[in-house]
This record gives C-alpha cells, sequence and structure tokens, in this order.
C-alpha cells in the first residue's frame, strides 16, 4: 500500500473506533483500535489500543507499514 492510503485508512478508523490490522514491512501483524495518527515529522506515528486491553497504547512508525486493513 502506499503511505498515503495507509494514512487515510488509518485516519478513517480512528475517528469511527473502527479495528485495524496493520501489517508491518517484517511480516508482524497488530490488530487493535487507533486512537490518533500523528503525521509531524518527528513522530510519524499511528497510537492504538490492542483489541480487549483499552489500558495498553501500542505506537508503530508509520514508515514500518506495508498495509492495513479494517479487522
Amino acid at each position: 500500500m502506499q503511505y498515503e492510503s495507509i494514512v487515510e485508512l488509518l485516519s478513517f478508523a480512528t475517528g469511527q473506533e473502527q479495528p485495524v490490522r496493520i501489517t508491518t514491512l517484517d511480516r508482524r501483524e497488530i490488530v487493535g483500535i487507533p486512537t490518533s495518527v500523528d503525521r509531524e515529522i518527528g513522530a510519524h506515528e499511528v497510537y492504538l489500543h490492542p483489541i480487549g486491553a483499552q489500558e495498553i497504547e501500542i505506537a508503530v512508525s508509520l514508515t514500518q507499514i506495508s498495509r492495513v486493513d479494517i479487522a
């Protein structure tokens, strides 16, 4: 997927509180609900809560994402 498509889908999912499946460049999968997408130069991350673990927040670098799907 292209970077802009990844950001667009993550931004949509954030606004709708939709769970997503993120596949990273090293083929790891993360499933969760995105809470914010930070495109600022210093961050370039998406933050999400894993399904069933609202007290945990994970940050994933946008440049390490190869694919995003609505879960």
